[in-house]
């Protein structure tokens, strides 16, 4: 009984930071101005004993409601536990999980037992079959794998006996003629096709994970922001602040938090701002263990001025550094998209990390360098046939023309912080094998 008043009070809590409406089968939280919002003026933090701050227990917190944290979620509620989930943006799915190519892969590109490569394989069938099972818009397109000159043969070799290696059914090497008559506006000497690839609706999948975990207990605060945490003894102690006050921060007084939550389970899946969360927690920030954050910037272009999809298949050209390269993506509602290119970032603060302040505009101008790149596999592209579309920004632990790096998923054993899990890089292909990391996170951490 004293367990589940528990609950009722972190509910309690959490309803006072944010409102839940429900509107045309989206679920969003607004933020409620509640006079028991009570901002620490005596000039001491909350680890240094202040009575002000109001503190509550739970089971599982979950830090993130993109695309891996509402699985993540919804995997903790379906084995029985009790999960909040706590997001700084006014809903879901904002960030990184709203602005990708929504592309179902394959698992081709990965070193072999990477994180990437087990959990993308994995999670594309369980992607599959939960689509299909819940009616959410997919469709397995295919993609071809292309080498525009014959200089990156070697290259595509490697990538067809490294997708083997991970267990991906189904490739299969063609040669040029094959390939242009399967795309006959397709330009290149040698192609992979991998029939496993495919597309989908990522808002409708994100809708129905925050829906399957709501149903099962799992409770959603958003406009609610965590700025921090530290230790007492083997206990983690979570700083939570209203957006709208960390908004409204200077950037240079104590930021204190309006919540503390302790959790027997946290997971950092804070995705872009994971690495600058993950070193305010005061155990973690001389421990060595948080890796540095890097941030590639990509911008897609649509095709406009065509009634008919030049393909009908996804194109890939082979992969450039910080990326998979300028690709064809195709929608659910059959446009054309090119993208995303690759521009790094530098100087991201943590409030404008944690609050997404980047810059997602995309300049016509970005375009002029996409035209050179896609007519080496589409030399048919007209001139003034790109308009700017979206971007995105990946969440990378590797910077320019350094390797890539897999995911990083730490527990007790790397940091030394019991009930901590932190989940780092989980850029592509993180909605692809959003539901294995899930699958792994619930297995391997459930006490």
């Amino acid at each position: 009984m004293r367990a589940r008043e528990g609950m009722r009070m972190v509910k309690m809590r959490l309803g006072s930071l944010g409102k839940r409406v429900v509107s045309s089968g989206y679920t969003k939280w607004k933020s409620l101005g509640g006079n028991w919002m009570r901002r620490s003026m005596s000039g001491q933090s909350d680890r240094e004993g202040s009575n002000s701050i109001p503190r509550e227990k739970l089971d599982c917190l979950v830090i993130g409601a993109g695309v891996v944290g509402i699985a993540i979620a919804r995997a903790l509620a379906l084995n029985g536990r009790e999960v909040f989930v706590v997001e700084s943006a006014p809903t879901f799915g904002t960030v990184t999980s709203s602005r990708n190519s929504e592309v179902i892969h394959a698992g081709i590109y990965y070193p072999p037992n990477s994180f990437k490569a087990k959990f993308c394989v994995r999670g594309r069938e369980m992607l599959y079959e939960y689509c299909s099972k819940h009616d959410i818009p997919h469709k397995q397109v295919g993609k071809l794998i292309v080498a525009s000159r014959s200089s990156e043969i070697p290259k595509l070799n490697d990538i067809m006996n490294r997708g083997i290696q991970n267990g991906v059914d189904g490739l299969r090497m063609m040669d040029a003629s094959e390939a242009m008559r399967m795309e006959p506006e397709l330009q290149c000497v040698k192609a992979i096709l991998s029939p496993l690839s495919g597309i989908v609706d990522s808002h409708s999948f994100m809708l129905s994970l925050v829906g399957e975990a709501e149903n099962n207990r799992a409770t959603f605060s958003y406009n609610s922001t965590v700025i921090g945490g530290h230790l007492e003894g083997n206990q983690i102690f979570v700083h939570i602040s209203e957006t709208k006050n960390v908004e409204e921060w200077d950037g240079r007084s104590n930021l204190h938090p309006d919540l503390v939550l302790t959790p027997k389970l946290l997971v950092n899946s804070a995705g872009l701002s994971a690495p600058a969360l993950a070193k305010r927690f005061t155990a973690l920030q001389s421990s060595g263990v948080v890796p540095s954050a890097y941030y590639a910037r990509g911008c897609y272009f649509t095709l406009s001025n065509t009634k008919v999809p030049p393909f009908r298949h996804l194109i890939y050209p082979i992969p450039e550094d910080g990326g998979l390269g300028v690709h064809v993506t195709l929608d659910l509602n059959g446009q054309v998209k090119f993208g995303p290119d690759v521009e790094w970032i530098d100087g991201v603060d943590d409030i404008s990390n944690f609050l997404n302040k980047f810059d997602y505009s995309v300049s016509a101008k970005r375009g002029e360098k996409f035209y050179p790149e896609i007519r080496k596999y589409y030399p048919n592209l007209k001139d003034g046939s790109l308009d700017p579309g979206y971007s995105g920004i990946r969440p990378k632990l590797s910077g320019p023309h350094q390797p890539p790096v897999d995911f990083v998923i730490q527990g007790e054993e790397i940091h030394g912080v019991p009930g901590l899990v932190n989940l780092f890089g989980i850029e592509s292909p993180g909605l692809t094998s959003s539901m294995a990391i899930a699958e792994y996170i619930s297995t391997r951490f459930l006490g």
